[in-house]
């Protein structure tokens, strides 16, 4: 035995030794990953501060101020942008419109997306025909889109109105963007055909990822279609349910490209919407100071309301 020990003691400090080195060369291959993660993450940060978070920052600073877009002079007025926006009624009738377009698109579009979703998920003949056909609108030109909307809605010549003409119904031929009770909803209608596309495919990914295996064990069980989907597809469509709607009501409440050439925010202010208002504010009346409150007033609503609603539609653990 005590020939063996120091064999033994020998080994121990080489075992010692190379869980030092193993230590030590681990310990730096950490700081390289470290390090290599930090160079791939640090232009994303440069570009987000840039691009985004002094963006940001300038806003709210130019917020206080009654700066006009062009002057060199920036004049410290403290809350009185932001007093004088909870005072304009036409901003706060703006907001009411981005909200009935929100209701409709978060209603009518994302629910027949859903319906769309779940027909082409069925076992049927050509699907990819199908997810072409109902995603052109969406990346067609915001612009393109509303002119074809708007001869669509001529009061004379129009298609929707030649159309009532033809299968009798002449009677109810309108100036459908030229009327302030039916503007509105004119809108709606162009902003739904054009942006159903999109729930759509993102509800037809989520359909494809349940697994086959829930609805046939369903099916064996002897459950019913209707119970299929309210005890299987709903749950697995909640997180997609609530990343919609949270682009949904975004899209919806910052609309200008469908509006701005349909309307313009008329007739007087019976389609005027948020971001129209802040661009009039700005580009309009020279009154950037003024813009930039509103846009932080609008910024700070949606970032609330999309954080209620992605908390309302999480899955239940």
């Amino acid at each position: 035995m005590t020939s063996l020990s120091p064999l033994v003691a020998l080994s121990r400090r080489a075992a010692r030794k190379g869980a030092r080195r193993d230590s030590h060369h681990h310990h730096r291959r950490d700081w390289g990953q470290q390090w290599l993660g930090i160079g791939m993450v640090a232009p994303i940060i440069v570009l987000f501060s840039v691009f985004g978070l002094y963006p940001l920052v300038r806003t709210i600073q130019l917020s206080t101020t009654d700066w006009n877009g062009l002057s060199a002079v920036f004049r410290y007025i403290g809350f009185q942008n932001y007093v004088a926006a909870f005072h304009d009624g036409i901003w706060w009738q703006s907001l009411g419109h981005g909200l009935q377009f929100a209701l409709v698109a978060l209603t009518i579009m994302d629910g027949l997306g859903l319906l769309l979703a779940i027909g082409v998920n069925q076992k049927i003949r050509g699907k990819t025909i199908y997810r072409v056909l109902f995603y052109l609108p969406p990346v067609m030109s915001g612009v393109v889109v509303a002119i074809v909307w708007k001869w669509l809605y001529q009061p004379y010549g129009g298609a929707i109105n030649g159309v009532l003409k033809t299968i009798g119904l002449g009677s109810l031929q309108h100036a459908w963007l030229a009327d302030s009770r039916t503007a509105l909803w004119a809108v709606s209608l162009a902003s739904v055909w054009q942006g159903v596309g999109t729930p759509f495919l993102l509800f037809l990914a989520a359909l494809q990822g349940i697994p086959e295996e829930q609805f046939e064990a369903a099916h064996v069980d002897g459950a019913s279609s209707w119970q299929s989907f309210r005890y299987i597809t709903f749950p697995n469509l909640l997180p997609t349910i609530g990343m919609i709607s949270v682009l949904t009501f975004l899209g919806a409440m910052q609309m200008f490209t469908l509006v701005m050439p349909l309307t313009n925010g008329g007739p007087g202010y019976a389609t005027e919407v948020p971001v129209l208002h802040i661009y009039r504010a700005a580009f309009g009346l020279s009154q950037f100071g003024y813009a930039c409150a509103l846009s932080v007033i609008f910024a700070l609503m949606l970032l609330i309301i999309s954080l209620a609603t992605i908390r309302l539609t999480r899955r239940p653990s």
